[in-house]
């Protein structure tokens, strides 16, 4: 495929046709992936390949604590999850949330973890009074890459972090080391529909000339 039809039509992809993902793709894919940028080149990603039904079964069963906290602020007008507003959700709340069946989890056809070795990630915004972002440069890049990658190949996924909220018993089914952080679950298969235009707001409403409050650009 062209770049700018790569860029533009890489949608998140949360609906599969069951049409198997072959190694030899995903190995491509991630072979593709990895030349994504990373703090001084140190290259911390690590990806566990999960296929196992009961491996995933058991991954879709942790979203739910996320799931359901997302699903309850949304309910009273929060953004989920977000760092600068505590939240008013009550347990009550939280109880009267029935949450769906992490369907892209399961339905896909294979699921990535991607991992982060805290130990060489630099990150400069830890002394900050703000939740920590600067870390995800040397992962997210690669984590994108993989989406690109496989819409290059026909195959489609999202980035999800539901599982995250429960990462300890991530940590634990999967066997990833104490130093490492998830980042992300990916659910990667054939598309149901693949959509070729995507709705983003325009490059004046995004870009600024010198200043935040500066002209559009």
């Amino acid at each position: 495929m062209e770049f700018t039809d790569v860029v533009r039509t890489t949608a998140a992809i949360r609906q599969f046709t069951g049409d198997p993902l072959p190694d030899d793709v995903l190995r491509r894919i991630l072979d593709n992936a990895r030349f994504a940028p990373s703090g001084g080149n140190r290259q911390g990603t690590r990806v566990v390949v999960i296929r196992d039904r009961d491996t995933r079964e058991a991954l879709a069963e942790l979203t739910i604590t996320g799931s359901r906290r997302y699903i309850a602020q949304k309910r009273i007008g929060e953004n989920p999850w977000n760092p600068l507003h505590p939240t008013a959700v009550t347990e009550a709340d939280l109880a009267a949330v029935d949450v769906p069946r992490a369907t892209p989890l399961l339905d896909a056809a294979v699921v990535l973890v991607v991992c982060v070795d805290l130990g060489v990630v630099a990150a400069f915004d830890q002394d900050l009074d703000r939740i920590g972002v600067v870390s995800g440069a040397s992962v997210y890049p690669f984590v994108w890459n993989i989406l690109l990658s496989a819409r290059n190949e026909g195959f489609g996924g999202v980035l999800t972090t539901m599982a995250i909220a429960e990462e300890p018993k991530v940590k634990e089914l999967l066997a990833i080391p104490d130093d490492y952080a998830v980042a992300a679950v990916l659910p990667l298969g054939k598309p149901v529909h693949q959509p070729t235009k995507l709705t983003r707001k325009p490059v004046s409403e995004i870009a600024t000339r010198e200043r935040f409050d500066g002209a559009p650009f």
